[in-house]
């Protein structure tokens, strides 16, 4: 007798490991579509045919060209597709825990190259389209209000510490953190000028200590 409602449920959640795996196939193509073909030229035609789905599928486990480039987006920050927020994941949780802020920032940096790295094609993808097309404007300034926001965490996590340069506010601190969370700069540094990765995140971790901290040491 109790074998039926364990059927059910068992067919329940394949159902929805199936359904989750669709959406990061779709995902996975529209961001791949996004870098190499561009917003402007990816249609949601295109995304289906990618992933193998209908046009429908598209539509109803994710939605259109907006909301494909922003969850993309999301995934990429936060290197998979699990919804909780970068400031709540343990590894990012405990960096803003820290009681040491030149560790602090030496671990934010550390997550900022990450991100860079995950977000470099696509974000460059998403800028170009900014340019052009209002739906995408509105991603990218979510985007950039999101790194704000992160920026934001930081500094505040800092001036707890008392650990800000004098002088310095809040909003001027979160002003620089800002600035630095830019992943042009990784784009540039590494991928234009020919930076390791490790190059970037220690010049990364040396500029934040100089620019927010009272007082940085050797670097």
């Amino acid at each position: 007798m109790m074998g039926e409602p364990v059927k059910r449920g068992y067919r329940s959640d394949l159902r929805a490991a199936q359904a989750a795996a669709t959406r990061r196939r779709i995902v996975t193509e529209a961001a791949g579509l996004f870098v190499s073909a561009g917003y402007a030229g990816t249609t949601v035609d295109a995304i289906a045919a990618a992933a193998g789905v209908s046009r429908k599928t598209v539509f109803t486990a994710v939605g259109g060209k907006n909301e494909l480039l922003s969850l993309a987006l999301d995934w990429a920050i936060a290197g998979d597709d699990a919804p909780l927020a970068l400031a709540d994941r343990p590894e990012v949780a405990a960096v803003l825990l820290l009681p040491d802020p030149l560790a602090l920032l030496d671990g934010w940096a550390g997550v900022l190259a990450g991100i860079d790295r995950r977000v470099g094609a696509l974000f460059a993808a998403l800028e170009a389209a900014a340019a052009l097309d209002p739906a995408a404007t509105a991603v990218f300034e979510k985007f950039n209000a999101q790194r704000r926001h992160g920026a934001r965490i930081v500094v505040e996590a800092l001036d707890a510490l008392h650990a800000l340069r004098s002088g310095l506010t809040v909003d001027a601190a979160t002003d620089l953190a800002w600035l630095f969370s830019e992943p042009l700069l990784h784009r540039r540094l590494v991928g234009v000028a020919g930076w390791t990765h490790d190059q970037f995140e220690r010049w990364l971790a040396s500029t934040l200590r100089q620019q927010l901290l009272e007082s940085t040491g050797p670097t």
